[in-house]
């Protein structure tokens, strides 16, 4: 039961970024993805206005991507600075020459040259760029360039897994170690168990200075190896170990079940350390509790 955990196999972490960005005619776009731990599935989406549309696939394909985590979603789109439009303001133009001509003799008649107008101040207008208008072809290649971007966040996730895996292997590794070193300590022999009880049926009978009735003696009795025994606590701990194991090969959404595994973990380790009437075994207790609580720490960065 002392084997070393097998090696891991797709665990995937709740904490990921990924950023990926494209250009279309007059358009410039990035897509930012990030993501924390959280019990469940939280996606938190930012979309410029116009947009809503994209918000339902996106969904989609990172509730296919993600089991867990709260994931923020960014699109910044704009024009590119290349591709600025310019309008003339035509009523600022007819104002122009209508006085150009009201003043007759006095200026130049000829049409005003186009330097000229570049310089009246707010007759030649810039496009806005900052609210590009959206057509049925950039569509698709929004969504496109999003899965780009959720594959590389996916892989990022991934590989945070694979290094939390490593890690949580060999947290089980040293439960496992632990677990077998408290059954080895003298304390939790049969034969230290049988003097210990003994020794405590012998003191029982002297505190009575009486017989005890043999039902009452055997209940007592009873209760005293129930409490001195801890092979229970330790077949426990063996299979909570090869579960954990189990679930580090097969790989997948396994943090919660990981999770689980480490409260029963602890639960095992509180009633071995609280049966202990010998310091070794309680040191041998507190170690595991470390252990335990090492593990679980881990796991709560698991998907």
């Amino acid at each position: 039961m002392n084997a070393v955990s097998p090696p891991v196999a797709g665990v995937v972490s709740m904490t990921g970024f990924a950023r990926a960005g494209e250009t279309l005619d007059t358009l410039a776009w990035t897509w930012e993805i990030k993501s924390v731990n959280a019990r469940g599935l939280d996606v938190r989406l930012r979309l410029p206005p116009g947009l809503d549309q994209l918000e339902p696939p996106v969904r989609e394909r990172v509730g296919r991507a993600c089991a867990r985590g709260t994931v923020s979603i960014a699109l910044d789109l704009k024009r590119g600075r290349a591709a600025s439009a310019f309008r003339v303001n035509e009523p600022a133009l007819a104002g122009l020459l209508a006085l150009q001509a009201a003043l007759g003799p006095r200026v130049d008649q000829a049409p005003p040259r186009l330097e000229t107008l570049l310089g009246v101040r707010g007759l030649i207008e810039e496009i806005d760029a900052d609210m590009p208008a959206i057509d049925d072809a950039a569509r698709p290649a929004l969504l496109a360039s999003f899965d780009r971007a959720l594959e590389a966040f996916a892989t990022a996730r991934r590989g945070e897994g694979g290094r939390l895996a490593a890690v949580v292997a060999g947290h089980v590794d040293a439960i496992a170690r632990l677990t077998e070193e408290a059954a080895q300590l003298a304390a939790l022999q049969p034969e230290a168990i049988a003097a210990r009880l003994k020794r405590q049926v012998a003191s029982l009978l002297e505190e009575q200075r009486a017989q005890l009735p043999p039902e009452r003696l055997a209940a007592e009795v009873a209760l005293i190896a129930s409490r001195a025994d801890v092979a229970e606590e330790l077949d426990r701990l063996r299979a909570h170990v090869a579960a954990a194991r189990e679930l580090l090969s097969d790989g997948g959404a396994i943090g919660r079940k990981l999770d689980f595994l480490a409260q029963e973990f602890n639960r095992e380790a509180n009633t071995l350390t609280s049966k202990s009437a010998d310091i070794e075994v309680t040191r041998c207790g507190l170690a595991l509790k470390n252990a335990i609580d090492q593990l679980r720490e881990q796991v709560q960065n698991i998907e």
